[in-house]
């Protein structure tokens, strides 16, 4: 089983917590974009990443004075998101990395794809971020296939608590043998279910957590997940949709 998982706009280095165990397996494509992110203007990269003056400058700097292959961070730790706050892996235990080094895998406009120990180095491209270069006129086209065709090269059972910005670039290349299965994590609002964005990565940092330390490895063991007062819903789960609904009063 593989779970998939967004990465976050906001990234710190720490080279003291965890040496890398290796470089992100998408290198090369990462110095490509690194190429043709180095190329724009202030105005266009700023354009790009819909962000404020401050956000933009540091990102410039950044990109301007990138080395993807010194002072990097393992992945895990490197992304500062809500996601990454639940899932709380600077307190991971040595045997629960492992498993995740085994089992996760992040997504990103910049590397593709990673493993929680790939070394990385703060970047800000979105999968949705309008870049465009030789052969491609959206990020889609850029990685095409290649995302999905290394998760299925891993494992046929796919987990997905991505968001569907980033899913988006693993559906349409997934065989017929791949099952993969999408978490949900909603309320009840007036007899309908919704989805509220901070509650769900909230949750979907506390469902690795969780994996992690029960170290599982059998997609049904995931239905017994109850933190922040989440419940399996049989009722509205199906094969490829698993859906949790948050108790009232949380």
């Amino acid at each position: 089983m593989r779970i998939i998982i967004s990465p976050a706009k906001k990234m710190k280095i720490d080279t003291d917590l965890m040496a890398i165990a290796q470089m992100p397996q998408f290198i090369n494509e990462s110095e490509q974009l690194l190429s043709l992110l180095q190329k724009l203007s202030y105005d266009e990269l700023k354009a790009m990443w819909k962000c404020n003056d401050a956000i933009a400058e540091q990102n410039v700097e950044r990109i301007q004075n990138m080395n993807i292959k010194a002072n990097l961070t393992p992945a895990i730790y490197a992304y500062e998101g809500i996601q990454y706050q639940y899932m709380a892996p600077g307190v991971f235990q040595n045997e629960e990395l492992a498993y995740l080094q085994q089992h996760l895998r992040i997504l990103s406009g910049f590397y593709g794809m990673l493993r929680p120990l790939d070394g990385v180095t703060p970047y800000r491209l979105e999968m949705q971020g309008k870049l465009q270069g030789p052969g491609f006129k959206t990020l889609y086209q850029f990685w095409g296939s290649k995302l999905a065709d290394q998760l299925q090269s891993e494992s046929n059972y796919i987990l997905n608590l991505a968001s569907k910005e980033y899913s988006k670039n693993i559906l349409p290349f997934l065989s017929e043998e791949t099952r993969f299965i999408t978490c949900v994590f909603g309320q009840m609002i007036n007899g309908k279910l919704v989805e509220k964005a901070t509650w769900a990565k909230m949750a979907r940092g506390e469902m690795v957590r969780y994996m992690a330390e029960h170290k599982i490895t059998d997609v049904k063991d995931v239905s017994n997940f109850d933190r922040l007062n989440f419940a399996f819903s049989e009722e509205r789960s199906d094969e490829s949709t698993y859906v949790f609904i948050q108790a009232e009063g949380k």
